[in-house]
């Protein structure tokens, strides 16, 4: 062998191993973005649930002022055994007050009394009528109540008082008067923090320290419900149509191609359907669950269809051909055998498709659903608002409670959607069958 050949094969074997050596640090580095990527993605979702967590929960909290109060007969200007109606006409506002008053003797001048009445939630009055209503007996007797304190008193006293704050961290709209009363309440033992069972038992309400999400978690589940029934049917019965029956032909292959259109439609465009079919042509109410779930069941549909044809596209042709040889006809072999393997899927797909629909907010917004709701609905068809929405209003209030009542809404609704989402994940696992 020549020395010019020898010399050619070893250039050649370097550059080999030149490019061998510069592929392989390719894929380190690929492998390094790849984790770094992983390890961003999940930084971002850290900070995302600390910043919310640390926001919201002290919403799960409120601030009660305990005052041993008389319900006066006099003052109350009722009799021995007052009715119903006789207690509604009284006068609780005035009692409340001069209560208040007669207990905190240093409120002297017109704006004082008013700083002091405003340390108590301003439903306080209605709070102490309902108490007569439902125990007439405690009239002309001393009652120690536990007043819930003002949204500005909550806060203040969970996030400021007794802390060594800067002026700028330091969170207070409550004036001297205000703070000193603080004060000897503290010093007395009156001022206590109890979880805020508020939070899940009352709809919404103007005053932040008494809004709750139980009309919102109401109007959620009977939108879901509606959802549900319409869209689980109508998606399965179009895959198994799709899959096992439909002629291949140029219509079915519209209909195919549009679906999986449908599926990338911004939500938004669903809720522009609704307002203009439901409402404006059928003349069906607003800010309703069953128009809600009418939208959403156009939404979730092409998704559960997709997932559904999946899954029935999964099922092994053996077994179609096993029940045909068998004798079967085609709707049995697909009812008694092709269905029942893929539902699995198909719950699957349904359960992130009710997911997705938990979380939205724009086609709500379209059909009204955006209005201030104070009751907890009691059928599809009452005036209802839903999780996401709630959520919406709650963030365009400037009242710091508010800050804190939105962060916590929205850790509920994340717990909601990581069970759903977690279900889909182990209904898959438990009942999928491996072919």
């Amino acid at each position: 062998m020549s020395t010019s050949t020898y010399n050619s094969g070893s250039d050649a074997d370097q550059r080999r191993a030149n490019r061998t050596k510069k592929r392989n640090a390719a894929e380190k580095r690929f492998q390094w973005y790849g984790r770094l990527s992983i390890a961003f993605g999940i930084a971002c979702v850290l900070y995302l649930f600390t910043d919310i967590i640390s926001k919201g929960i002290g919403a799960f909290t409120q601030t009660y002022i305990n005052v041993e109060i008389e319900f006066d007969r006099e003052m109350l200007r009722l009799g021995e055994a007052p009715t119903e109606k006789e207690i509604k006409a009284a006068s609780f506002n005035s009692f409340f007050k001069k209560t208040l008053r007669a207990k905190f003797p240093e409120a002297q001048s017109r704006r004082e009394k008013s700083q002091l009445y405003a340390m108590f939630s301003s439903d306080m009055p209605l709070i102490l009528r309902n108490m007569v209503i439902e125990a007439p007996s405690i009239l002309g007797t001393k009652q120690n109540v536990s007043m819930i304190a003002d949204d500005d008193f909550d806060t203040f006293f969970k996030h400021t008082y007794g802390r060594d704050l800067n002026a700028e961290d330091r969170i207070s709209r409550l004036s001297d008067f205000q703070e000193s009363i603080l004060g000897k309440l503290v010093d007395s033992g009156a001022v206590e923090k109890r979880f805020n069972t508020i939070f899940f038992t009352n709809a919404d309400s103007r005053e932040p320290e008494l809004a709750g999400i139980r009309g919102a978690i109401v109007g959620s589940i009977l939108t879901l419900l509606v959802t549900l029934i319409l869209s689980f049917p109508i998606a399965v019965a179009t895959a198994i149509y799709l899959e096992e029956f439909a002629p291949k032909n140029k219509i079915t292959d519209f209909i195919e191609v549009n679906i999986n259109n449908l599926a990338a439609v911004p939500s938004v465009i669903f809720g522009l359907l609704g307002l203009a079919m439901f409402i404006n042509v059928f003349g069906l109410p607003r800010s309703i669950p069953l128009v809600g779930g009418l939208v959403l069941t156009l939404m979730t549909l092409p998704t559960i269809i997709i997932s559904s044809r999946s899954a029935i596209k999964a099922v092994p042709p053996s077994i179609r051909e096993a029940a045909l040889g068998m004798g079967a006809s085609k709707v049995q072999t697909v009812m008694h055998h092709v269905l029942p393997s893929a539902m699995p899927g198909m719950l699957t797909g349904t359960i992130i498709g009710m997911a997705q629909a938990l979380g939205e907010t724009a086609p709500l917004l379209m059909i009204g659903m955006v209005a201030f709701i104070v009751d907890v609905p009691g059928g599809i068809s009452d005036p209802a608002t839903v999780l996401p929405v709630q959520i919406f209003l709650w963030s365009d209030s400037p009242e710091r409670a508010f800050v804190e009542k939105t962060s916590a809404a929205i850790m509920v609704l994340l717990t909601f959607l990581i069970i759903m989402n977690s279900l889909a994940v182990w209904l898959r696992k438990r009942l999928e069958r491996r072919w």
